[in-house]
């Protein structure tokens, strides 16, 4: 009885060892997966933000006011960014979103000379900068080249994330006293450390950069860490879009201390079996003692299944449960005596008694477990999340006495939290996509889209709108006013697509695009005449302009046999844009291969006369 008893008790601690290091292996991978998603979505945010002011500076100088405007509404925009300007070949701020444009240069740090000297466009992300507008904070600077038309260095654009962004969102987690989040650029250098440490800012000596990272972007490992010398379990990831490493450090050294209560029980059982020894050697025809003793022995392991977290639950072959343990009532509510003889399935939600029913079936012995994640009803009607591991309680060749041992735990936060992440992921993902102002999609996404279609439609017309004497309406009516007006001219375009395979985007300032699938070049032209059309009705007064009101020209390019690409088609539908303004504004025109053709639309009356002069092709 005593070997019994130790190596019961041997088989729990390697089992609850097992179970510990599993179950933390588990957790720390899924955490550092979504902390490098987060991560890699942070710069990503910034980095698409970054690209259209570095493609803008590279054409033209902006005003000075309206481009520090935006730039203040890309900060707002952006939670994690602290502020962001752009500064010259020099190294002279020459915008900025802070209300003051900074005075000081950034020609010795070391990011400034790295884009002048580099004639590369990727984003660079600095190793911890000390801020120079607050001396009391420490950031981490993203920043691009700005390469004018001629090749030449034209400046960078900066922008700053304050390391109290990053250890804000880690301290959320609870990782135990010694668990740790790092964000390191992949060659070394520490960018964020959670708990923030003062040992160590290049690790690029450690077994992660030297070993691990070389043999795989995505691992799991044991580690002495560099910060506090405790020995840990360590999950690292590389983001897949930029060079940075995340990892995620937990001390799971203290799994035994779950084990306490089964020592104290095994401790008893050894005692009462001693006990039992003395007394069968003295009084052995006492057999109602030795009942007594083994009545107690069963009261000990029903109070060891009564008072653990899980419910353990035991299930016959017809499906009905045979045994629940007291850990339900505070688990979900339900007395174990009014569940013995129900069925299983009757508090399973009947979407999910198939992947129940399926798990159990999995079973293929007595060591197979088999996982499944359901939702279940409380006591009060409510559903709860649970993860439930099924195991065959005993061997048996007759079906009809196969019994199943069920351990269920409740999972609904964790559902929660994934659920929260997963929405946080997919709203940024819509923010990197779309247009802040007019609500449509921006430049990044209309390039992919057409580049996908283009290969896949044999097909494909591009339309490319130009609000016309913009600069003078915004001049009169001022910046506010010029906003409405994009967005309702922007919206006029969105309706244009709705419930189509097209697409409307903004192009850039008081342009716009529309991409139409399948659609040759005359239906092109009737859809940029419809477009051009509804702007014009809608009558917006315009005093800068000689025809009174608000109007848009329109450039049509289909694809032909001599379009090499949608570059190419986009910068014919460019051409016949610029023929059109050329031509007096407010009209349609369309290009190909032979030559310009046109509709010249402001000739167009209500009705149905042309002005003396023009006419309509």
């Amino acid at each position: 009885m005593t070997a019994s008893v130790l190596g019961v008790m041997a088989w729990k601690v390697l089992d609850a060892k097992k179970a510990a290091l599993a179950s933390g292996s588990s957790d720390i991978q899924n955490l550092v997966h979504s902390l490098s998603e987060h991560a890699s979505h942070t710069i990503q945010a910034v980095d698409i933000a970054m690209a259209g002011m570095v493609d803008l500076l590279k054409y033209r100088d902006p005003e000075p006011n309206r481009f520090n405007r935006y730039l203040a509404e890309t900060a707002k925009t952006l939670p994690q960014l602290r502020d962001i300007g752009v500064a010259d070949a020099k190294g002279n701020w020459t915008y900025s979103s802070l209300p003051e444009t900074p005075r000081h240069t950034i020609s010795d740090r070391s990011y400034f000379a790295y884009h002048r000297d580099t004639p590369d466009n990727t984003l660079r992300i600095s190793e911890p900068l000390q801020s120079r507008v607050d001396e009391r904070s420490s950031m981490i600077v993203l920043s691009k080249r700005i390469t004018k038309l001629d090749g030449s260095f034209g400046g960078v654009v900066a922008a700053a994330i304050d390391k109290d962004y990053f250890n804000g969102f880690y301290r959320t987690f609870k990782l135990g006293a010694d668990g740790g989040i790092t964000l390191i650029r992949n060659d070394g250098t520490l960018l964020i450390r959670w708990p923030q440490s003062d040992r160590g800012t290049d690790l690029s000596k450690t077994a992660l950069f030297s070993k691990h990272l070389k043999l795989s972007s995505v691992g799991y490992y044991k580690i002495i860490s560099p910060f506090d010398g405790i020995v840990k379990h360590l999950g690292y990831e590389e983001t897949p879009h930029y060079p940075m490493v995340v990892t995620v450090a937990m001390s799971l050294s203290e799994w035994w201390k779950g084990l306490r209560t089964d020592a104290i029980v095994a401790g008893v059982l050894l005692c009462m079996i001693l006990m039992l020894a003395a007394l069968l050697a003295l009084q052995f025809r006492f057999r109602n003692k030795t009942e007594r003793t083994l009545r107690e022995r069963e009261a000990h392991y029903r109070l060891l299944a009564n008072n653990i977290a899980d419910i353990i639950i035991l299930i016959d072959a017809r499906s009905l449960l045979r045994y629940v343990s007291r850990s339900a009532e505070p688990v979900l509510g339900l007395r174990p005596k009014d569940l013995l003889g129900k069925s299983c399935f009757d508090l399973v939600h009947p979407d999910d008694r198939e992947s129940v029913k399926s798990a159990t079936e999995r079973l293929d012995g007595v060591d197979s477990v088999s996982t499944v994640v359901f939702r279940h009803y409380r006591g009060d009607g409510t559903l709860a999340w649970v993860e439930s591991k099924f195991k065959l309680a005993s061997e048996t060749d007759d079906p009809s006495r196969t019994e199943f041992l069920c351990v269920i735990r409740d999972v609904t936060e964790r559902k929660r939290m994934e659920d929260e992440l997963t929405q946080l992921n997919r709203r940024l993902t819509q923010l990197a996509a779309t247009d802040g102002l007019t609500g449509l999609t921006n430049r990044r996404t209309f390039d992919s889209f057409l580049r996908r279609e283009f290969e896949s439609c044999e097909e494909i017309a591009v339309l490319l709108f130009d609000i016309d004497n913009f600069k003078g309406y915004n001049d009169t009516y001022g910046h506010q006013a010029g906003d409405r007006c994009l967005q309702v001219v922007a919206k006029a375009l969105g309706d244009a697509t709705t419930n189509t395979s097209g697409l409307s985007a903004r192009y850039g300032g008081e342009e716009f695009a529309v991409v139409l699938p399948n659609t040759s070049e005359d239906a092109a032209l009737k859809v940029a005449e419809a477009i051009r059309l509804t702007v014009r009705a809608l009558g917006i007064p315009n005093t800068a302009s000689s025809r009174g009101y608000i109007t848009i020209s329109v450039g049509v390019a289909a694809r032909n046999r001599s379009t090499l690409d949608e570059a190419a088609l986009v910068g014919e539908a460019d051409t016949a844009l610029y023929e059109a303004k050329r031509l007096g504004r407010n009209r349609s025109i369309v290009y190909s291969s032979r030559d310009l053709q046109y509709v010249d639309s402001a000739s167009i009356q209500h009705e149905g006369e042309f002005t003396p002069g023009e006419q309509t092709h």
